[in-house]
């Protein structure tokens, strides 16, 4: 039987940034600078740029703004990056994630 020892939390800007390493393996994605408002409150607050969570009873909401390489199948490279987004937050947190949702905001052209 597991002794409780009291209660663990994470922030929200900690599981912003686990997101954020998991989703820079996804080679052709990039997440987006959420503009400058928005920039100016994750470098305040601590997080990444592009990625925000919330939290419901230990579930995790993940919403990404992200561009992807010109050529790439995006449902296919979406898909990848979710799914390494949730295997890195649920293994590194120990928390549940409910839902990512991706919001492709445009198309890089190298």
């Amino acid at each position: 039987m597991m002794e409780k020892r009291g209660e663990i939390r994470v922030a929200d800007q900690v599981i912003a940034v686990i997101a954020g390493v998991a989703a820079e393996e996804v080679m052709e994605v990039t997440v987006r600078s959420g503009g400058l408002y928005h920039d100016l409150a994750k470098r305040i607050n601590g997080g990444a740029k592009g990625i925000s969570v919330s939290m419901t009873d230990d579930k995790v909401t993940i919403d990404m703004r992200v561009s992807v390489r010109y050529g790439t199948p995006i449902h296919h490279v979406c898909h990848i990056l979710q799914k390494k987004v949730k295997n890195a937050v649920e293994t590194l947190t120990g928390l549940l994630v409910e839902a990512i949702n991706v919001k492709v905001e445009t198309i890089e052209i190298k």
